[in-house]
């Protein structure tokens, strides 16, 4: 199917520019307080994954990397023995 056949809705850019802040926001969580990102971070990705046309990759990408981050970040704070919020 070529860009001309599937045209591009706002709904589904809007769902990708989600999906790319709830990556960006679990990646920053692995730096600072996960409590505190990684729920608007889950949240952000749901919401992608809710707006997106049925095939699309990124919004599911979102999630997984969501869900990951919040073991990977947690485990990262306790063993540093900094504050998870």
């Amino acid at each position: 199917m070529t860009a001309e056949e599937h045209p591009s809705r706002t709904a589904d850019r809007v769902a990708g520019l989600l999906a790319v802040l709830s990556i960006v926001a679990s990646a920053l969580a692995l730096a600072y307080r996960p409590v505190r990102l990684l729920p608007f971070a889950v949240l952000l990705a749901l919401i992608a994954a809710g707006m997106a046309p049925r095939g699309s990759r990124l919004p599911l990408i979102a999630v997984l990397i969501a869900a990951v981050a919040f073991v990977v970040a947690a485990t990262i704070a306790v063993l540093a023995e900094n504050p998870l919020y």
